[in-house]
């Protein structure tokens, strides 16, 4: 055989083992997924998705070779178009808390700091007290009311000052709260902020009395300046669409107003409602907290941002740790904690947070990575997928479980996803396959659905599944993405 024969014959076989390749990568798709996604009247070529085992053995990359591992060591249970880049929606989410896990440690928390900037004596403090944030994910107003009591417990009672609110850790540019889908008023679309406190939301609960006419209206955290009805007038008849019938309005940041009325066969219900005027949000609930403790104020609650560390310390308020942040964030996907986590990559060493330096943050961690590096790296907007911006590939989202699976951190990250029929956005995936047997991460946007996560096979192996549809019907073809969960069970 010459050498010109020799290396026309390899590169036959080359091109010959590339189109195999090529062939079982795109294996057709399960006749079930198809025939979702036809019911949905989504073409497949809206779809992209990758299923491979968590746990088979991998070569380490050679000096400038590729990451992942070829399919001879790890082979493929399903590729389709895998290597796509698609708008995840909140299967982004993923993406942040594994990075967040990786640079901070599972046991990283927050710190809300207090100082006296003045002496205290006889329980007065002359002077200003100073609340500086720390960017933490979860300062509920049951959390913050401790801080304060510790504040008292430390001897103070009347400030004769101001209370300064420091939220500058942040670098966060005004944004309309509506201006990504026009919902202004869900807690979802609440910005990130330095001191974030309570979401920014109020909860309205409405209860009937027993054989009344009116229904009593409750609210958390207390606010001040919001006049709030104490009652509503209750109506009979189907409980329904209730918060249409109460016709309320929030618009006005002084005066909330109910217009209709509550039926009363709903029984007790809660309604979480962005406050209208976030930027005075804190301000207020500040106020209305330390007045209702007993404390005195003679001044007003201020923010102002990026002050000096000046004063005493009197109190800390320590956050929950990063892993059970995380678990918030994945299994109930909120989008405001996610975002002051990923703001949180770049706020150290005397930074500031911000979106543009974490999306470089982010950037590095990926390229770091000895197995996620040689894949693009995601273009994560804002760490939440609250985005028409966010990309990433169904293969990198696999590598990024799979070298997820294989870290320190393996229980911290698949702990904090939905775990399909028992709780977060899997609840109700309560088919037998999967019911408490896929770990699972989803995604919905007005023209994205997404699932992504680990299934555990009926025949004891565990997958890496990612998959996302990007289509104007996409919402629609969410039963697809539950029957190729379904399907990977059933290996």
């Amino acid at each position: 055989m010459n050498t010109t024969f020799r290396r026309l014959f390899a590169m036959t076989l080359a091109l010959a083992a590339a189109l195999c390749g090529s062939a079982r990568a795109q294996a057709p798709l399960p006749p079930e997924v198809a025939h979702a996604l036809h019911r949905a009247q989504v073409p497949e070529s809206a779809l992209a998705l990758l299923i491979e085992p968590v746990s088979a053995p991998q070569a380490m990359p050679a000096s400038g070779e590729a990451a992942t591992p070829t399919p001879a060591h790890n082979p493929q249970r399903l590729a389709w178009q895998a290597d796509e880049p698609m708008n995840p929606a909140s299967v982004m989410k993923m993406v942040t808390t594994y990075a967040g896990l990786d640079m901070l440690g599972p046991a990283h928390f927050w710190r809300t700091r207090v100082y006296a900037q003045g002496p205290v004596s006889g329980g007065v403090l002359k002077g200003n007290l100073l609340i500086q944030g720390s960017g933490d994910p979860k300062l509920v107003h049951e959390r913050l009311q401790e801080l304060l009591q510790a504040v008292m417990d430390k001897g103070i009672l009347e400030i004769r000052g101001d209370i300064i609110l420091d939220n500058g850790i942040f670098a966060v540019p005004a944004r309309d709260p509506g201006a990504f889908d026009d919902e202004p008023l869900r807690p979802y679309n609440a910005a990130p902020d330095g001191l974030l406190v309570n979401f920014k939301s109020i909860i309205y609960k409405f209860t009937p009395a027993a054989g009344g006419k009116r229904a009593a209206i409750t609210t958390e955290p207390p606010i001040s300046g919001v006049r709030i009805p104490a009652s509503i007038a209750t109506a009979k008849g189907a409980c329904g669409d209730w918060r249409s019938k109460i016709r309320a309005n929030f618009t006005h940041p002084a005066q909330v107003s109910f217009a209709g009325r509550y039926p009363a066969r709903c029984g007790e219900q809660t309604w979480a409602v962005a406050y209208i005027d976030p930027a005075s949000y804190a301000s207020r609930v500040i106020d209305a907290m330390w007045r209702g403790i007993g404390g005195k104020l003679t001044g007003q609650v201020k923010n102002l941002p990026n002050q000096p560390t000046q004063g005493e310390l009197v109190a800390t308020g320590y956050s929950l740790p990063l892993a059970s942040i995380i678990a918030d964030i994945n299994k109930f996907s909120n989008n405001v904690m996610a975002q002051q986590l990923f703001l949180t990559l770049s706020a150290h060493d005397g930074h500031r947070g911000s979106f543009e330096a974490s999306r470089g943050a982010l950037r590095r961690w990926w390229a770091g990575n000895r197995w996620l590096g040689a894949l693009p790296a995601p273009i994560a907007e804002n760490g939440a997928g609250l985005s028409r911006l966010a990309r990433v590939t169904p293969r990198a989202l696999v590598a990024l479980l799979q070298q997820a699976a294989r870290s320190p951190n393996a229980a911290a990250f698949e702990n904090s996803l939905s775990v399909a029929g028992v709780d977060g956005t899997t609840r109700d995936m309560t088919a037998p396959e999967v019911l408490g047997r896929a770990h699972l991460k989803t995604g919905t946007l007005r023209d994205v659905t997404a699932i992504a996560g680990y299934v555990q096979g009926q025949s004891g192996r565990r997958y890496a599944v990612a998959a996302i549809i990007n289509h104007p019907n996409a919402p629609a073809a969410r039963p697809a993405l539950r029957q190729l969960v379904a399907w990977a069970a059933r290996d």
